[in-house]
């Protein structure tokens, strides 16, 4: 059944303005964006998209904290309209105590294909002072393609620093935000 029940589908090659009252927009095409930061810990290795980065800090969360695969997460969910990370794993949970994140993408993104999307394409930054991410890029960008299947070509990354300001620039947090593009397949499985 489709996940819309619209009166009319207004499609992209529609003459601009061509909405009449009642009418409901669709598009083959949505757009989400996740964001998410803990703080630091000492500790390590960290945790970022789903690989383990030597460093003397680790991220403090109710799962484990990977804050770049969370807002992966959340972006895919609200492309597609569904709850979001805290929603789906409540850190009220303990099933959720030390989770994987990667798991829960994992089960993210099928939820997202039931509700007839699959992902086109991410682009994602991780705000860190702290350690420095060159070396990891590519093993990060894998990763995160692996979970979703994807062609690593589809998932952007960039890592930024916070230039010595705010708790990003200390050390003392680590922030991550994606925006995610997925396409309707016309096969959801949710019921509207």
């Amino acid at each position: 059944m489709s996940r819309h029940s619209p009166s009319a589908i207004i499609r992209a090659d529609s003459p601009p303005g061509h909405v009449a009252p009642g009418d409901t927009i669709t598009s083959k095409l949505r757009i989400g964006f996740g964001e998410d930061s803990h703080r630091t810990e000492p500790g390590g290795p960290l945790r970022l998209g789903g690989v383990d980065v030597p460093h003397d800090r680790q991220l403090v969360g109710h799962s484990d904290g990977d804050v770049l695969l969370h807002a992966v997460t959340d972006a895919l969910l609200g492309a597609a309209a569904l709850p979001d990370i805290g929603r789906l794993f409540p850190n009220t949970d303990t099933a959720n105590r030390n989770r994987d994140s990667a798991e829960m993408l994992a089960l993210a993104a099928h939820k997202v294909a039931e509700a007839g999307y699959q992902v086109v394409n991410l682009d994602c930054v991780i705000q860190a002072e702290r350690p420095k991410l060159s070396d990891y890029h590519d093993a990060i960008r894998h990763r995160i393609a692996g979970i979703l299947h994807l062609n690593p070509h589809d998932v952007g990354l960039k890592a930024k620093t916070g230039e010595g300001v705010g708790p990003v620039g200390t050390g003392d947090v680590i922030e991550a935000r994606c925006v995610a593009l997925v396409e309707s397949t016309g096969e959801s499985t949710v019921e509207a």
